[in-house]
């Protein structure tokens, strides 16, 4: 017991770590941190998730933005037929269709499959 009150005396520091409200105190930050149900570290792994479906939200907001105005387009007969040749190479019966790929695009297609 004298030994510890000379390493007291000696060691100001050693006066905190050795108080028993010390070791309460950080048992309470440990268990705080790392292993309680709402800890720092699921919070981490939460909010990344947040902002990962906050993300898709505005992506899918701005695709459906995009399918408003193709669905207003397709209302109008002209620009239905013009989508139908363009996307899906229909055509008319006294036409013929050429269709030119150039190897970049082959490539980029190979690339994506």
């Amino acid at each position: 017991m004298k030994f510890i009150q000379r390493l007291k005396e000696k060691y100001i520091w050693f006066r905190f770590i050795g108080n028993r409200y010390f070791f309460v105190a950080l048992f309470f930050a440990i268990w705080m941190l790392f292993l309680d149900n709402y800890s720092y570290i699921e919070h981490r792994v939460l909010n990344k998730e947040l902002n990962e479906l906050e993300t898709n939200k505005k992506y899918y907001k701005e695709e459906i933005r995009k399918d408003c105005l193709e669905i207003k387009r397709l209302n109008n007969p002209d620009y239905v037929e013009k989508y139908a040749r363009e996307k899906y190479f229909m055509k008319k019966d006294s036409e013929d269709i050429y269709i030119i790929e150039f190897e970049d695009e082959l490539l980029e297609k190979e690339n994506q499959n």
